[in-house]
């Protein structure tokens, strides 16, 4: 099955994938096991890394050859230097970013069981770094091949979606959870990425297959997928289900994994335009295996050539 859209040449627009959404510092804590109630645990290690879901995503799509952009919201202390110049230094483009002035920077707690790579996430951002869709850049969202965005924000992520949609540029959400406004969102994007929990709280169907396909069918989307960490994925396209097995890999970390995921569909879509949608799935998978090597939602981003090492090796099995 091939890939359900098209995008624009590399010739018509700057930038590969541009990303609207989330940044952050996590601040990962290693422990031997997940901690219990009124206990108390030596940290294995700690570690103050960059992460967030569309940041990492274009991070990733940066280290895997392609040009990307980020847009949204920094705080003006230090962790929000870290977190711009984290994406900078990946050459990421954050020159449309705002930063916010008085406002501290998205940050996260990260407890890493160190038994299975297994992670629970407390996270705290400041109001200010809200985005509206008064500040969301038209032109830096068209200037991209693809554009990606989450739900973070999500009249934000609306508009930004409808001014990708006028300008025939395909479009790719990260939805994790129910909320306000995530139907709005819904119908203007073309392939829906979502975490193992969302489309049955969405749909009210425990079968995954008949909520993929209720999304699918509701939204008019062009793909539908849940990923499903170490079971790997399940897709809904053009009425057909794709069930993609994930890689095995020894998992220090499994924090990013899934923005590892996305940013790897668009950079298989970008690689393999016209390529197999079951293609597109499987390199996505190989991206976010690799992605869990080392700690950090960032720690362990693959190279291509990382990437196509691990997709041969799986075809002379």
């Amino acid at each position: 099955m091939r890939i359900p859209f098209s995008l624009p040449a590399q010739s018509a627009r700057p930038y590969d994938v541009v990303g609207l959404g989330e940044n952050s510092v996590d601040l990962v804590a290693v422990v031997a096991e997940f901690p219990t109630p009124n206990s108390k645990h030596r940290l294995e290690r700690f570690a103050q890394l960059p992460g967030g879901q569309i940041a990492t995503a274009l991070a990733v799509c940066a280290r895997l050859g392609w040009r990307a952009r980020y847009l949204g919201s920094f705080g003006d202390d230090a962790f929000g230097v870290l977190s711009r110049e984290s994406l900078s230094g990946h050459s990421v483009d954050v020159s449309a970013a705002r930063i916010v002035a008085g406002a501290t920077n998205r940050v996260a707690v990260v407890l890493v069981d160190a038994r299975s790579g297994e992670r629970t996430v407390l996270w705290d951002r400041h109001p200010d770094l809200a985005m509206t869709p008064a500040h969301v850049p038209q032109e830096a969202v068209t200037s991209g091949r693809l554009l990606i965005v989450d739900c973070q924000d999500p009249a934000a992520s609306v508009q930004a979606a409808r001014d990708a949609k006028a300008a025939g540029v395909p479009t790719i959400v990260d939805v994790d959870t129910v909320g306000p406004g995530i139907g709005d969102l819904l119908q203007n994007i073309d392939a829906i990425i979502t975490a193992r929990a969302f489309p049955a709280a969405f749909t009210g169907h425990e079968d995954l297959g008949r909520a993929l396909e209720t999304i699918g069918r509701e939204f008019a989307a062009r793909l539908v997928c849940v990923t499903l960490g170490s079971e790997g994925s399940l897709a809904w396209c053009n009425g057909r289900e794709i069930r993609t097995p994930a890689f095995p890999v020894d998992c220090v970390d499994s924090t990013g994994a899934g923005d590892a995921f996305r940013g790897g569909i668009a950079a298989a879509c970008l690689l393999m335009p016209d390529g197999e949608l079951e293609d597109v799935l499987l390199y996505a998978h190989a991206v976010a295996a690799l992605n869990c090597r080392a700690l950090g939602a960032r720690g362990s981003m693959p190279t291509a050539g990382e990437v196509e090492r691990l997709l041969s090796a799986r075809r002379e099995m």
